[in-house]
């Protein structure tokens, strides 16, 4: 059961306008206060918060999460309430009565059944659902674990496995599928065991660090301590330090489970939530908030420590009533904000992972989001912050949009052109990882088999790779978008696996991603920058070069109008020679489109406009090559080259207005006699009647 509130603290954040933070939970948040109530408490394998009574349970649901959610209830049997849980297919309700019985629930016929322990010398610790092939649900208690499956005929449960230790308390998170029994005098040795429709995997014993006090006291590891969060997809398991004010991650590998690192703490109570595989450690006794984001290379935090403010309101959404109703809407809506401020990080909140939070004495449910915009702008190193919103997937087109806006600024700042490349780099890199995944996944898919499916997500850097070809990685199908999937690489080592959620998730994902294309770039960036800079535009084309080397180390296609935008720049400022080494050198690729380009700007030098002219020719575009070369007044070359080249898509009255424009009657012969010979019926249309008569006249005309 979710803790109750003995007492409440001052509050650490403000609504106000001028306050600044990072994360925020949203007003108004999911109220489930119901009278008779007996506790909340939540059920994490199907993301719902359960509220028993005396002859019902209430339940809401959590995701998408929605303040005004109406509840759905069952009926029960009035008794004390240690758990509750529904099964997977929400079949069955389970409500743990004591230590030592388990009552069900059919909802279906509503016939009920306990188990209860064998031995009086054990008891419960908890029970738990599980999407394991050769069980249902699982019981912890302090001999060990207790794998039951449901028997219809029997209408009972069939112990199908027992699994022996010593148990002093234990962790479980549906997300993982993975359940950590502590024993030990400080409880500090653990045992895990990963139930998922993959199998059963038991992962080695290993122990948690833990540093002595002064007076030599063993301080005894407590439940609260341990936490098991799923980031990118890797399974981490996090422990808070009290005396070292640390908090060690630990990564789970086939053979062994090794320390990551630590973080610094700043309270003594410290508490857990993962959002958007951003983890956020609160603070609690010291009321802020500090973010990493663990798929970098750093350890240190994100942004500065900053408070957890509330933010939002839903009287906007009422203008049509009245004025009266608006007022005391207003001032009941101020008190309860203001209630609701007093109680941040007060006792009654109980944190859920990943990304919830439970206040019992208020009976509220929050959702904590992160404010990207405010961490975007408070970072001054401008690869990483770009690194970190290409990372982003609930929030991704807000995060796109501010990748766009920071790029554009600081080009338009002018900032040094080294800079701007890295930042450049970054978000080709994350473009071309995002279509490689795009088109791995296109390729697994329709998953038949998914219990076979293996996915393994990269791990973390400072790892050697002896230790990450080891490496247990785990992806779940109720996660909110937890797998990056620009890391994504199959590997039949892995003991990972996606169900069939998890495959449309990852197909989600590859529309909802903050990735940048090459037109995006143009149209959101160069384009704009190009209108809005003036004088010399040697910085522009430096950036725009940078721009198409890194899109060729990663080998993107980059479409024609990035290569106008540079034709354009260096025609701008007449730097013709180099702007025809870009075209020899390849910097700038062919396609009729740049062909065009040079043409136009080589009205004002020739080289130019010849490299556009060879590059016609030199893509086959023939029938373009020749109408230009006859609007250049090359006719007869014209016609030896669509000759030789066999086109005849020619209007013979081009040529033939060009010849008489030309006042030379040999030429206009010629291209009569042309046309005669390359088409036969030529003869016989107008424009042979109308330039043969033409002809005649220019004739008797000289003649004369």
């Amino acid at each position: 059961m979710l803790g109750r509130a003995s007492s409440s603290q001052p509050g650490a954040g403000v609504s106000g306008s001028g306050a600044v933070s990072h994360v925020y939970i949203q007003y108004p948040p999911l109220r489930c206060g119901v009278s008779g109530s007996k506790g909340l408490f939540y059920d994490d394998g199907n993301k719902l918060l359960l509220c028993p009574t005396s002859d019902q349970v209430l339940s809401w649901k959590t995701v998408p999460f929605n303040p005004l959610v109406a509840p759905t209830s069952d009926s029960i049997s009035d008794g004390p309430v240690l758990s509750i849980r529904y099964s997977l297919d929400a079949k069955f309700l389970a409500i743990q009565r004591s230590n030592n019985e388990v009552q069900f629930w059919n909802r279906e016929t509503g016939e009920t059944f306990s188990q209860r322990c064998r031995s009086e010398s054990e008891g419960i610790l908890g029970f738990f659902w599980t999407d394991c092939q050769s069980c249902d649900v699982v019981f912890v208690k302090t001999s060990g674990l207790d794998l039951f499956s449901y028997d219809f005929e029997l209408k009972a449960l069939r112990l199908v496995e027992t699994k022996r230790s010593h148990v002093s308390w234990y962790v479980y998170t549906h997300e993982s599928r993975l359940v950590l029994l502590a024993s030990g005098m400080q409880c500090k040795s653990f045992i895990g065991y990963q139930l998922s429709a993959a199998g059963i995997i038991r992962l080695p014993r290993f122990e948690m660090a833990m540093a002595k006090s002064e007076a030599n006291n063993k301080p005894v590891l407590g439940a609260e301590d341990v936490h098991i969060v799923t980031v990118y997809g890797r399974i981490y398991c996090l422990q808070v330090d009290r005396v070292a004010m640390l908090l060690h991650s630990y990564r789970f590998y086939r053979d062994a489970v090794i320390q990551q690192g630590s973080l610094p703490i700043y309270s003594s109570k410290v508490a857990l939530s993962v959002v958007d595989n951003v983890l956020l450690v609160h603070q609690v006794d010291a009321k802020v908030v500090i973010l990493y984001d663990i798929f970098a290379d750093s350890r240190a935090p994100i942004s500065a420590p900053l408070p957890l403010l509330l933010r939002g309101s839903l009287l906007t959404n009422n203008i049509s009533s009245s004025r009266s109703n608006i007022k005391a809407a207003e001032s009941s809506e101020a008190k309860e904000i203001s209630d609701a401020e007093a109680t941040i990080y007060g006792d009654g909140w109980n944190f859920l992972i990943p990304d919830i939070i439970c206040d019992v004495a208020k009976e509220f449910l929050w959702k904590i989001h992160l404010d990207l915009e405010a961490i975007s702008a408070s970072s001054s190193e401008l690869p990483l912050i770009l690194e970190f919103l290409q990372r982003r997937k609930l929030e991704a087109n807000k995060a796109k949009h501010l990748c766009l806006e920071t790029v554009r600024t600081v080009i338009l700042e002018r900032r040094p052109v080294a800079m701007v490349a890295r930042a450049i780099d970054v978000l080709i890199t994350s473009y071309s990882h995002s279509t490689k995944a795009g088109s791995s996944t296109r390729k697994t898919s329709p998953v038949t088999d998914v219990s076979s499916s293996r996915v393994r997500v990269e791990p973390s850097v400072g790892v050697d790779t002896e230790s990450q070809n080891k490496s247990l990685n785990f992806s779940t199908s109720d996660s909110d978008d937890n797998v990056n999937v620009d890391s994504l690489r199959t590997e039949s080592r892995d003991l990972q696996y996606l169900d069939a959620n998890s495959v449309s998730q990852l197909h989600e994902s590859r529309v909802d991603t903050a990735a940048i294309s090459p037109d995006e770039m143009y149209n959101y960036v160069f384009a704009t920058v190009d209108e809005e800079m003036t004088g010399d535009t040697s910085y522009l084309v430096s950036i725009v070069v940078e721009f198409l080397h890194s899109a060729n180390v990663e080998k993107i296609k980059v479409h024609s109008n990035i290569y106008v935008l540079a034709i354009q720049l260096l025609a701008r400022n007449e730097r013709y020679t180099e702007l025809g080494l870009f075209v020899i050198n390849k910097i700038i690729e062919p396609s009729k489109e740049v062909a065009m380009q040079l043409l136009e700007s080589g009205r004002q030098n020739f080289q130019t406009r010849k490299l556009g002219l060879d590059m016609l020719r030199q893509l086959s575009l023939h029938h373009d090559y020749v109408l230009l070369l006859v609007q250049d007044g090359y006719y007869l070359e014209a016609l030896r080259y669509a000759r030789k080249n066999m086109v005849n898509t020619l209007r013979p009255a081009l040529f033939l207005e060009a010849a008489f424009a030309s006042n030379n009657s040999q030429h206009l012969a010629a291209v009569l006699r042309f046309f005669s010979d390359f088409i036969p019926s030529f003869r016989d249309t107008s424009d042979h009647i109308t330039y043969f008569r033409i002809l005649n006249e220019m004739n008797s005309a000289n003649a004369a």
